[in-house]
């Protein structure tokens, strides 16, 4: 059975051919029958759930709702009202939220059903999706992570629980998962939509976003998120693009699988045959990691700086203890930064997109990581996931596209799609206008196999 996408659900609920309530049943069922062997949730909210689709079923403006009754997952790091955020730390509260935020809240006035909370790493750190609630599996490879810190999303929209959910991405938190889970997963820009993660959203660098299995649902969700509905409805390109690929790792520490590599040259290939001037380039990569490691410690530490630090595992406290170190010595300088910035933004003078890598290699095993040490998970982030921060630090917008399977470790491939920034979301727009170019070239598999049904 092909499970349906958001796009048909919310046709079908406003149409009236299928009640929301039937829509959150069918997801539940899912959750009871899957969940088990990945772990993505954190919180099922069978009952308000429920409850929640019998009161949008008796709305009567329901026709003009752009996700009627479509079940989605919250990732556990921004509030969601009557629920506890624990984001995945036993030093955090299990007092409920008060109020939505304010993507929870775009999303349920535009009819979206809650059916639950999904599972993180603590404080949303790390690149593997465990904590001491749970360990979240890929669904296409159990014995591999989602990936983080949006894996218990990912691996609830790959195994076909819901047909998109909200991520967000401080150093490929989208991307990653979405690489990891073979879904369309976009990072946007700033300012495209609402931030307020944790302290401060790690300086600016994280970002509420989306995961779904077809690029028409991505849109879908982020037009709400964004409360930009021109975003809903892409269109593949109008002309030919300039488009860069770049294959090189990000530093001298990393090495790309030659599977992953083979995702790419693939892509490019099919890039070239549909016209797109193609070129292979290196991609100035700024070598001094300093500027974005300190930032990366430094809004940890401000995520934690109120909780029981014996209560934080050992790895987060070492990333704590950094970053105060980081904010301390005074090396959160914005100066680097607009340096990179600057030269990267002359790159793309010659180019309208840049393509790379999602990953240099395919995600870990899934196991509690956070019992490791902290400088276990430390290399292993740098090594497998080293393609994405850069878009962090500059705030610019960048998506995962799926890009094939890795022959040996029985997982999905994935490409890296990165625009400058334009206003009224046009960079965001053209990463959404390629991707769906892409689909329909190289079609993926929505749903792991198993768990079509």
């Amino acid at each position: 059975m092909n499970l349906p996408t958001a796009v048909e659900l919310a046709e079908a609920v406003r149409s009236g051919t299928l009640t929301a309530v039937d829509a959150t049943k069918a997801a539940l069922r899912r959750v009871e029958s899957h969940d088990g062997r990945i772990g993505a949730f954190q919180v099922v909210r069978t009952e308000r759930a429920l409850a929640e689709a019998a009161l949008l079923d008796a709305r009567d403006d329901l026709a003009s709702l752009p996700l009627a009754g479509v079940p989605i997952a919250i990732k556990d790091s921004i509030p969601v009202a009557g629920e506890s955020m624990r984001v995945g730390s036993s030093a955090t509260s299990a007092k409920p939220q008060s109020s939505d935020h304010e993507v929870v809240a775009r999303l349920r006035a535009a009819g979206a059903i809650v059916i639950g909370l999904t599972r993180v790493p603590e404080l949303c750190v790390f690149g593997t999706t465990d904590s001491e609630f749970g360990i979240s599996r890929n669904p296409w490879n159990t014995e591999r992570t989602p990936g983080g810190s949006s894996g218990g999303s990912a691996a609830a929209v790959a195994s076909g629980i819901v047909p998109f959910a909200h991520g967000n991405d401080g150093m490929g938190s989208i991307r990653g998962p979405a690489g990891n889970c073979g879904l369309f997963g976009l990072k946007p820009g700033g300012g495209v939509v609402p931030q307020d993660i944790g302290f401060d959203s790690w300086g600016g660098m994280s970002e509420n976003g989306p995961l779904a299995t077809t690029v028409a649902d991505a849109a879908l969700l982020l037009s709400v998120m964004s409360n930009r509905p021109e975003l809903a409805n892409p269109k593949e390109p109008q002309r030919p693009l300039r488009i860069a690929i770049a294959a090189g790792e990000p530093s001298f520490l990393v090495k790309l699988d030659p599977e992953w590599r083979r995702g790419l040259e693939e892509t490019a290939e099919a890039l070239r045959a549909i016209g797109h001037s193609v070129t292979e380039t290196k991609f100035p990569y700024d070598p001094n990691p300093i500027p974005l490691l300190v930032r990366w410690f430094a809004g940890t530490e401000a995520d934690a700086r109120d909780l029981d630090q014996e209560l934080l595992n050992p790895r987060t406290r070492t990333h704590a203890r950094l970053g105060r170190l980081a904010r301390r010595l005074g090396l959160l300088r914005q100066g680097p930064v607009e340096r990179s910035r600057e030269k990267i933004t002359r790159f793309f003078d010659d180019f309208d997109l840049l393509v790379t890598p999602t990953l240099a290699q395919s995600g870990p095993e899934a196991s509690l990581w956070s019992q490791r040490s902290w400088f276990a998970n430390l290399a292993s982030n740098i090594r497998y996931a080293p393609y994405q921060s850069t878009w962090n630090l500059l705030d610019w917008p960048s998506a995962s596209v799926p890009a094939g399977f890795h022959k040996v470790d029985g997982v999905p491939l994935g490409v890296q799609l990165v625009a400058p920034p334009q206003a009224n979301a046009a960079g965001e727009a053209m990463i959404l206008s390629l991707a769906l170019q892409l689909e329909r070239v190289r079609p993926w598999p929505r749903i792991a196999t198993g768990f079509n049904s």
